[in-house]
């Protein structure tokens, strides 16, 4: 029977963008193979992995329907050398409220200094010899799409590695959970799966604030896995003091651990997590593209993943390698420039942020060169980004003549051919300056 055929038969029971990302990358290892055991090679371990995990069953079913032949199904990354089987604890997974993502994990997680506090304190728990006892509770939050789910992720497949029951849930999962054993009156049930565990790990916490008895039940389920050194891991977009309708004591306890902030990723992190990301997904983008996407979307880790999907998706319809100018074609929709909606004052606000100098060193006859370089970029973003002519900035910046103005522009324009970095960096100011004034 043709393989290939078996394997098209997927389009039919998953979205297109998963059949792109996973079903349609494995390739059929014939050699390997046999009568009841079937071999496929996936571009790499983090992917074969998660084809194993969520895939190999429906793969060994297509294939029994289509052929009327029962076979194991084994799933490898290319860099296997020899034949041997991917390790997997099914049965302990199937145990999870949501399944675990078997791609989140600490090797896939790009480290940087908006992240690294969370990460080294998630690393430090996952040790048999630690767990439960170093730092408990861990509370992550920060705003969305940065890798928070992750990291929570991680620790759950670090800990099912080692043994131990792991129980991942979103607040709306623990809240469904609670709502449809109180109404069946299986309590008993649902107090086993979630306080007879080694570790909870829960998602979005903010939500929780929904009724009194559920928030009760959360504290005596904390209070009980605290007691018996259980690991508590929490997420949340804000601290515990700013959670609106949690109660005080659930706050307190939040708070009485470590408290770990994610912030959004500097230009070199996020360069390295679309590599990342385009490595996992096995996709091919210049250094030029990859400088682009960085650049020019927001921090949004999710929606940077979502492009990068849409830019491979493109590339396979057409059979064209993405270039820089397909990126912008495909991105365009989300690179909206206002330049009627944006002000000096944006720009003074989001150069003096990022690059960390006080409005008023900008603003004064300081020669120092980093107050010069931020003076430079705001008169260069201006030009760029606002309706002011230069007579007229020279006039906001108290200098002689627009001559002036020209000078910081053309010095600018001079300094980026040379330097990638700090033209990658006026970019990103650019774009987040868009996105923040967009309509």
């Amino acid at each position: 029977m043709d393989i290939n055929e078996m394997l098209g038969a997927f389009k039919k029971e998953i979205t297109e963008i998963e059949y792109e990302n996973y079903i349609s990358s494995l390739k059929f290892n014939d050699k390997l193979s046999k009568a009841d055991c079937l071999v496929f090679n996936a571009p790499n371990e983090l992917i074969a992995k998660f084809i194993q995990t969520k895939y190999a069953e429906k793969i060994a079913y297509l294939y029994e329907v289509q052929s009327g032949n029962k076979a194991e199904v084994q799933i490898q990354g290319l860099n296997n050398k020899a034949h041997t089987k991917i390790k997997l604890d099914i049965a302990n997974i199937k145990t999870q409220s949501t399944i675990l993502n078997p791609s989140f994990t600490f090797e896939s997680f790009v480290v940087g200094d908006s992240n690294k506090y969370a990460y080294s304190a998630c690393v430090a728990v996952s040790n048999k010899d630690k767990l439960g006892k170093l730092y408990n509770p861990i509370f992550i939050y920060g705003p969305t799409g940065l890798g928070k789910t992750h990291l929570l992720q991680a620790v759950g497949n670090a800990c099912l590695e080692l043994g131990k029951k792991v129980i991942y849930a979103t607040s709306e999962n623990f809240v469904n959970d609670f709502t449809s054993h109180l109404s069946n009156k299986t309590m008993e049930k649902f107090h086993e799966k979630y306080r007879n565990c080694d570790v909870l790990l829960i998602d979005d916490v903010q939500f929780l604030g929904k009724t009194d008895k559920i928030q009760e039940e959360f504290f005596f389920t904390f209070n009980t896995i605290k007691e018996k050194f259980g690991q508590i891991i929490m997420t949340s977009d804000n601290p515990p003091n700013m959670l609106k309708g949690i109660t005080e004591r659930l706050k307190s306890r939040f708070a009485n651990g470590i408290m770990a902030d994610i912030t959004p990723p500097q230009l070199d992190t996020k360069i390295a997590i679309i590599r990342k990301k385009c490595e996992f997904n096995g996709i091919d983008l210049d250094q030029e593209v990859i400088n682009y996407i960085a650049t020019s979307m927001g921090d949004n880790i999710r929606e940077i993943e979502a492009m990068i999907t849409n830019l491979h998706a493109y590339s396979r319809l057409i059979g064209q390698n993405i270039n820089l100018d397909i990126a912008k074609m495909m991105m365009k929709d989300h690179i909206k420039e206002r330049k009627e909606n944006i002000s000096i004052e944006d720009i003074f606000s989001m150069v003096c942020k990022e690059l960390n100098i006080k409005l008023s060193d900008i603003k004064s006859n300081k020669k120092t060169q980093n107050i010069v370089l931020a003076r430079r970029v705001v008169i260069y973003l201006a030009r760029e980004l606002t309706t002011m002519s230069m007579p007229q900035l020279a006039k906001f910046f108290d200098m002689k003549d627009h001559t002036a103005i020209s000078h910081n522009v053309k010095k600018i324009n001079e300094i980026i051919e040379n330097d990638l970095e700090l033209k990658n960096k006026i970019e990103e100011l650019k774009n987040k300056i868009l996105i923040k004034t967009k309509v």
